[in-house]
């Protein structure tokens, strides 16, 4: 088995390169784990591979807030140092810091 090395933390502030939305990370998967019929449903074209970290976001773009799946390969540091105003963040997280937000002791492992 490879080892497991995520490029980015918990708590860290992405930006999507294709669709352009931001998050906060909140969770991370060694490689895909979430159904294959919504892995079908991404378009053959932009379809990332299954064998790398998948991330877990409190995203948002123009429209509202919700929860992204997203592979690493799609991923960017976001380094506007804007909160992201979605209505989960205190669930999982302390006050932000620019550009990071720190885990809830009562979460961290």
């Amino acid at each position: 088995m490879s080892e497991f090395r995520a490029k980015f933390n918990i708590g860290q502030v992405v930006f999507h390169r294709l669709f352009g939305f931001r998050g906060v990370i909140y969770d991370v998967d060694p490689q895909y784990a979430n159904t294959e019929d919504w892995y079908e449903s991404i378009p053959a074209e932009i379809r990332p591979a299954k064998d790398q970290p998948f991330y877990h976001l409190l995203a948002q773009n123009e429209s509202g807030s919700y929860e992204a799946y997203v592979s690493e390969q799609n991923l960017v540091i976001d380094e506007s140092d804007k909160p992201i105003d979605h209505p989960g963040i205190l669930e999982y997280f302390n006050e932000p810091q620019p550009g990071f937000y720190q885990l809830r002791d009562v979460l961290a492992h």
